[in-house]
């Protein structure tokens, strides 16, 4: 085992002290010659990173003040850290241990520090991170990565394995990740982009950004909009108010809100489509070439001029079938209206 523990005793010099700005590593360690397969890192106040395909594979530890307009010396950095915190890197059982946390509860916020991780490993490597209140970003490794922050932001890009992240009010951005995947969020935004497998990503009051996604695809919002563009597979995307915006579809799909707008671009049917509003309206493009059993009902239904349809339709209602019937097309507007339009 190999192990750091920063002590009261423990001299500046040692550590290649360099932190008055935050910007230069507190204390860099080198894994060149470690098998990691794992990663468990905890911190309060600092973010943290974890990045795959290192050539120089190490963890890099970083100490600022906790308020921004404090400048300290090094020497007050590590006083601080000393009287207030335990910090410790442990490399046991080819797993990377680095938690720092306070020693008793700071009551001055303005006495407190940011110490943040930045891990460098190779590609395979499993991990377990967690924040207080920083940010997380994991980047180009495989594996299961487990990760959580009290409020900022969550950062993956080219990931692939199970992925699992929550942060309590941060946004979340996803790119160029596969595998299962669950991230949400108690209030940001979220952008998923260039992604495939089964992808839940849900917050609670921020607006979802999504494109060139391909899957089993779970999109939530409790009030925020969605956008969507570009989407295979299946997909189930829901607002509790907020507008919504498909486009590119070629995938199964369901969407709802309870107060929005809908607009909705099918590219190419899935094995059904359904579409709910409360009270906003909805906009529908969809091919007209296809075999279709519509079920259309809303406060006022606008159409093409709609060849091959067999059934009835009023001014509220449109019930049939489109080219010998089919695929099941589901829309209620509630008391909005619907426009249909055949491309």
């Amino acid at each position: 085992m190999k192990k750091i523990h920063l002590l009261l005793a423990l001299a500046i010099a040692s550590l290649g002290v360099n932190a008055q700005s935050g910007k230069e590593p507190f204390i860099t360690k080198s894994l060149g010659n470690q098998a990691l397969k794992n990663v468990r890192a905890e911190t309060s106040g600092g973010s943290i990173s974890l990045t795959g395909n290192s050539s120089d594979p190490r963890i890099e530890v970083y100490v600022h003040a906790g308020n921004s307009n404090d400048k300290l010396s090094k020497e007050e950095l590590q006083q601080r850290l000393n009287e207030n915190y335990t910090l410790d890197i442990d490399i046991k059982n080819n797993e990377l241990v680095a938690v720092a946390k306070q020693k008793n509860k700071i009551t001055n916020w303005k006495k407190g520090l940011s110490i943040s991780f930045k891990i460098y490993t190779g590609n395979k490597i499993d991990s377990k991170l967690s924040t207080s209140g920083g940010s997380i970003a994991i980047e180009n490794v495989t594996g299961t990565q487990d990760f959580a922050t009290s409020g900022g932001s969550l950062q993956v890009s080219t990931v692939s394995g199970n992925i699992y992240g929550k942060t309590s009010g941060g946004s979340i951005s996803l790119k160029n990740a596969e595998g299962n995947i669950d991230m949400s969020t108690s209030g940001g935004s979220i952008t998923a982009a260039d992604s495939k497998g089964t992808l839940t990503l849900h917050t609670s009051g921020g607006s979802v950004r999504f494109q060139n996604l391909d899957g089993k695809i779970n999109i939530g919002t409790s009030g925020g909009s969605l956008n969507g563009d570009n989407i295979q597979g299946d997909l189930l995307a829901k607002t509790s108010g907020g507008s919504i915006d498909l486009k590119q579809l070629s995938c199964s799909f369901e969407t709802a809100t309870s107060g929005g707008n809908i607009n909705v671009e099918i590219k190419a049917f899935g094995k059904y489509a359904k579409i709910e509003n409360s009270g906003g309206n909805i906009t529908l493009n969809m091919p007209g070439d296809k075999g279709v059993d519509l079920d259309l009902h809303g406060n006022k239904i606008s159409t093409d001029r709609i060849n091959n349809f067999s059934g009835k339709q009023d001014s509220d209602k449109m019930v049939g079938t489109l080219n010998g019937g089919g695929i099941p097309v589901n829309v209620s507007a509630g008391s909005g209206r619907i426009s249909l339009y055949l491309k």
